[in-house]
C-alpha cells in the first residue's frame, strides 16, 4: 500500500519522540478522485484514530490511513531526503487525483486513469489539462485541452509526441488520438 523509505521512518521517529506516547502518523488524501486532490501527513494521537482506519505497523511507529483515502494512496511512497539546506519529506501519490483502475478494466476508464494520473500532472506543470471528449468505436480517443494548452503552439507535438505514445503503449485498444479543441479561442490563440 504506502512505502515509507527508512529515512522518512527515521524522520517521523524523530518527530514523534515529542508527541505524547503512542501518537502515530496519519496519512490522507484531502478532495481524493478530482483533479484537487491534495496528500498530507499529520500526528494521530491514540484518540483520533477511527476503527475503519487501516493501520500499518512500523518498527517503532503505526501509520493510519482513513477508509476513504485507502485507494487513493495505493503505490504511494513518502521519502525523506536530506542535502546541506536541511531535509525535505515528500509524498509521492500517483493514485490520488484518480483511483487506479484495474487491467481488465473497460478501455475507456483506463483512458481517464492514465489522463488524471500521468498526463495531466504533467500538463499541470504548465498551467494546463486535457479531457477525454469521446473514445470512438474505431479507437479514437478525442481530447479537449483546456487552462494553458489551449492556445499554445505546442499543443500538437504535446499531442503526439506525449499523450498519443502514452496511450499506444498503455491501452492497446488505442489506435490514435484527435484533438477537438478550438485553438482559435479562448486567451492564447495560436491560429
Amino acid at each position: 500500500m504506502i512505502e515509507i523509505t527508512l529515512p522518512a521512518q527515521e524522520h517521523f521517529v524523530k518527530l514523534l519522540s515529542s508527541q505524547e506516547e503512542g501518537t502515530g502518523i496519519r496519512v490522507f488524501v484531502v478532495n481524493p478522485g478530482t483533479p484537487h486532490a491534495e496528500c498530507g501527513v499529520s500526528y494521530c494521537p491514540t484518540d483520533a484514530v477511527e476503527k475503519d482506519d487501516l493501520k500499518i505497523e512500523f518498527e517503532k511507529f503505526n501509520a493510519f490511513v482513513d477508509e476513504e483515502s485507502i485507494p487513493y494512496l495505493e503505490e504511494a511512497e513518502i521519502d525523506y531526503q536530506t542535502d546541506d539546506m536541511g531535509g525535505q519529506l515528500t509524498l509521492r501519490a500517483p493514485n490520488a487525483k484518480a483511483r487506479k483502475v484495474p487491467d481488465d478494466a473497460p478501455a475507456i476508464d483506463r483512458i481517464r486513469y492514465i489522463i488524471e494520473a500521468e498526463i495531466n500532472p504533467q500538463l499541470a506543470n504548465h498551467g494546463g489539462q486535457v479531457a477525454l471528449a469521446e473514445f470512438t468505436a474505431e479507437g479514437i480517443a478525442v481530447l479537449q485541452f483546456g487552462g494553458g494548452c489551449q492556445g499554445c503552439g505546442m499543443a500538437d507535438v504535446t499531442l503526439k509526441e506525449g499523450i498519443e505514445k502514452t496511450l499506444l503503449e498503455k491501452v492497446p485498444e488505442v489506435k490514435g488520438v484527435k484533438d477537438v479543441t478550438e485553438h482559435s479561442e479562448g486567451e492564447n490563440p495560436y491560429y
